[in-house]
């Protein structure tokens, strides 16, 4: 539940203010300090512990590399990595999984439900049919593949989907599984990889949507998506988005915000390889008339946080390759450690997206149930 009794511990407004934070945003901001940063890393590491995850990426001298994504975890004995998906035990790297079984759950999504690229995709429009979409129109009567990853290499206060975090909870599925349900359900027209987010594993992702690629019909639409913080190894994640051209299907960049160090306050890492791995994606695979945007953006506008700076920064960002790439802004719900925030105020969201659309063509806002119902497009 939202508390208005929070204040920032620097200049003692109630403004918006997580616990979980500690301080607001245009303190933190100013200041740019190391104790600053460290009160929103000790909620972090708190929550961590609670599940069983380190506090942060490993860096011993003499550990086993990991390059599945940015973090670039160098696992010590005993050490796991940021993720928890693989640890050094004895000197040998053991995972709980490889290319042929990943921790997920799955489920067929009735389209077009929530999914943050409905408003311009094949499934959610009928563009593109008959190539890449089996009707003139929203593709009611068929699903998406939902599936659903365990673990992640980022640590988001805010996080909608923290079950992610229960690694002992997860199923074993093989690859094959994943397959063989598609292949016999022909109203499956997508397929949706996230989680957590697929970064850490995504060498299965990479193997299971190539391996249903080929076995499928040619004629079969089914297209693969993926749903990530995008700061994953740039050779996987290129190889991702080829799956994803090749199919019709989207990637979706959660470019959670701007600043580096909100960032790290936000979601425990940095997120700078997300911009550069957006960038390689956008300008290898541009927007084309005649084929669906393989890349779109969003971010989720986290009351006293992600606020105009950082929207028009990004919205920047994404302008400089090209002001025709998809841009969707989602309104904040609490959630996790920031339970303690309200839902996006109807002034940030109005602020966001104006910012934006001075900025991109095509700029949506998602969630906006939440909203009150005056907001002004």
């Amino acid at each position: 539940m939202y508390s208005q009794n929070s204040k920032c511990k620097i200049c003692g407004t109630s403004v918006l203010v997580s616990k979980s934070i500690g301080v607001c945003i245009e303190c933190f901001r100013k200041n740019r300090s190391e104790e600053i940063l460290e009160e929103a890393l000790r909620t972090h590491k708190k929550f961590r512990k609670m599940y069983g995850l380190p506090a942060t990426p490993p860096r011993s001298k003499n550990g086993i590399l990991c390059k599945i994504c940015s973090n670039n975890c160098s696992m010590g004995e005993g050490e796991a990595g940021y993720c928890g998906l693989r640890r050094n035990v004895g000197g040998k790297l053991e995972s709980k999984i490889d290319n042929e079984t990943a921790l997920l759950h799955y489920y067929l999504d009735p389209h077009v439900t929530n999914c943050c690229a409905a408003w311009f995709c094949p499934a959610g429009t009928g563009k593109w049919y008959p190539k890449y979409s089996v009707r003139e129109g929203p593709e009611h009567g068929y699903y998406n593949l939902a599936i659903f990853f365990y673990g992640c290499n980022f640590d988001c206060l805010f996080c909608q989907n923290y079950s992610h975090k229960e690694l002992k909870n997860a199923e074993n599925i093989k690859y094959s599984e994943l397959v063989d349900i598609t292949i016999k359900n022909s109203s499956i027209t997508c397929w949706c990889f996230f989680g957590g987010s697929p970064e850490p594993q995504l060498p299965f992702a990479i193997k299971a949507a190539n391996s249903v690629l080929q076995a499928k019909r040619p004629e079969r639409i089914l297209r693969i998506c993926f749903e990530w913080n995008g700061c994953g190894n740039p050779h996987l994640v290129m190889r991702a988005a080829e799956l994803a051209y090749q199919s019709g299907g989207n990637i979706k960049f959660d470019l959670k915000c701007w600043d580096e160090d909100l960032s790290i306050a936000l979601s425990g890492v940095s997120n700078k390889q997300a911009f550069k791995n957006f960038e390689k994606i956008a300008k290898r695979f541009p927007i084309e008339k005649d084929h669906p945007p393989t890349i779109c953006a969003t971010t989720l506008l986290v009351p006293g946080y992600v606020d105009e700076v950082e929207v028009s920064a990004i919205a920047d960002f994404i302008a400089s390759i090209d002001p025709e790439i998809p841009y969707s802004l989602l309104v904040f719900h609490p959630e996790f450690a920031m339970y303690d925030l309200p839902v996006t105020p109807l002034k940030q969201a109005r602020e966001c997206y104006m910012a934006a659309k001075k900025r991109l063509k095509n700029v949506w806002l998602g969630n906006i149930h939440l909203l009150s119902s005056d907001f002004l497009y």
